[in-house]
């Protein structure tokens, strides 16, 4: 518990509230710069005396419960929060709780996107939903059931799956996969299915199990990819990514540059769209 640092940041965050901002009156004569402190002890539950000794720097290690009640009475933002629990020595409780409908902002933004190939997934790489230009280009990634659904599952297990992106890309993908799917393990929406896949995995894949034992951890998207279309070919493409806050699901964004035969191919594709174009 760093008592000198969480004092500094309990009356730094006291003081950036107004009553109003908690739901209180605030009175005509008032002088206090944001909060009093009686009324944060009071939004949290313990006593004044407590709460004071905190900001003073006397005060004993608060409990999770009441580093989550503080965390509530001061308004804190997940990133704030997750500071705040360090500062008393505490884990932060994990943010992601699993949502199986898509988040109502990325749909909005993903209805709007009629000229790139975007797609909502996961933290556990479940397409959640596609755009027409997405599904022209990749096929219908949400039609998979079971395991299945998660893309990490299917890298490793479905020959298909391998099909849209060229061989010599291989390797890479299989890393960034494994190191996806261990982030999934310990910090995702669903670890115990993160959990059933890696076992899985490890008995169906010794690939995976290369990959799964270099430790690697990420979150990461690549930055661009090709994509190998079965009669267009290859069309490269950039990837830019919207999180949810609590990272639950992730806007992925597919574009190509103007100019390029990659950004040709991709305009066609928009205009035929599942048409085949070879007998």
């Amino acid at each position: 518990m760093d008592k000198k640092e969480l004092a500094e940041f309990l009356r730094r965050r006291r003081e950036t509230l107004r009553p109003r901002d908690v739901g209180l009156v605030e009175g005509p004569r008032r002088r206090t710069q944001g909060l009093r402190r009686e009324e944060v002890a009071a939004l949290t539950g313990m006593s004044t005396d407590y709460y004071t000794r905190l900001e003073q720097q006397r005060g004993p290690q608060p409990s999770v419960q009441i580093a989550t009640a503080l965390a509530r009475a001061l308004r804190l933002t997940l990133d704030e929060r997750d500071h705040l629990f360090g500062l008393i020595g505490h884990n932060a409780p994990a943010r992601i709780h699993r949502l199986e409908h898509v988040s109502p902002t990325l749909m909005r933004v993903l209805d709007r996107l009629d000229d790139a190939p975007a797609l909502v997934l996961s933290d556990l790489a479940d397409t959640l939903a596609m755009n027409p230009l997405a599904t022209a280009l990749m096929g219908d990634q949400t039609r998979h059931t079971g395991l299945a659904r998660s893309a990490y599952y299917r890298w490793f297990t479905d020959p298909a799956e391998r099909l849209y992106y060229p061989e010599e890309d291989h390797p890479r993908h299989s890393r960034t996969q494994a190191a996806r799917l261990r982030t999934a393990l310990t910090a995702g929406s669903d670890t115990p299915r993160a959990a059933r896949i890696v076992a899985e995995l490890q008995e169906r894949s010794p690939e995976f199990v290369r990959a799964w034992e270099r430790q690697e951890v990420a979150q990461r998207y690549d930055e661009s990819k090709t994509i190998l279309h079965p009669e267009l070919g290859r069309i490269d493409v950039d990837c830019q990514v919207l999180f949810t806050d609590n990272r639950a699901q992730t806007l992925v964004v597919l574009t190509t540059r103007p100019g390029t035969e990659s950004h040709s191919k991709l305009e066609l594709l928009s205009v035929i769209g599942h048409q085949q174009l070879t007998p």
